[in-house]
């Protein structure tokens, strides 16, 4: 009778064990959506500011912006929880490359470097980075808690048990996801 109490409380405390872990694993891949979720309203208001500038781009050079304008159309996608790290990384590319040319056609036409809306978006622009920036690293160390957690024994083995795997990093975070000086 004594060992059919201890075996029954020992799985009882089992079961108490696994459910926190569960909990816990739910827990952190919450937060990690959510840390991507973040990323993706930063590059929403990024694009959006980016918008903005190409349309002030448009009087001062035309020609050479709208092919911008359809880049931004068509490559952009919205960065939601369940995004990749490589959608990520892909949308901060076309804001590079996009950055770039209007940096470049700003040299070429020094009323448009001058205008106040320039300014103003570039510098815009400028705060949105820092955000993208600092939210990227939000998910890394999310990310970072989350994989250590994952890893250890017997975590492993419930959280390979119910399903739970890996999360990817932010790579260009590394590289730094400053807005170009203007």
């Amino acid at each position: 009778m004594t060992i059919l109490i201890i075996v029954i409380l020992l799985a009882v405390l089992f079961m108490i064990w696994l459910v926190t872990v569960q909990r816990k694993l739910v827990a952190m891949e919450e937060n990690i959506r959510n840390a991507m979720s973040q990323i993706g309203v930063q590059l929403s208001m990024c694009f959006d500011a980016m918008t903005m500038l190409l349309h002030t781009a448009e009087g001062y050079a035309a020609d050479e912006t709208r092919p911008l304008s359809e880049n931004v159309r068509s490559f952009r996608i919205t960065v939601t929880a369940r995004s990749t790290p490589d959608q990520v990384q892909g949308q901060d590319r076309i804001l590079s490359e996009v950055a770039e040319h209007l940096i470049a056609i700003a040299e070429t036409y020094p009323d448009f470097k001058a205008d106040k809306n320039y300014v103003r978006y570039m510098d815009t622009m400028g705060c949105y980075r820092k955000m993208v920036y600092t939210s990227c690293l939000i998910y890394n160390d999310t990310v970072a808690k989350y994989q250590r957690f994952v890893r250890m024994a017997p975590v492993n083995m419930v959280a390979a048990l119910l399903g739970f795997s890996r999360h990817g990093y932010l790579e260009s975070v590394e590289k730094g996801w400053v807005w170009p000086v203007k």
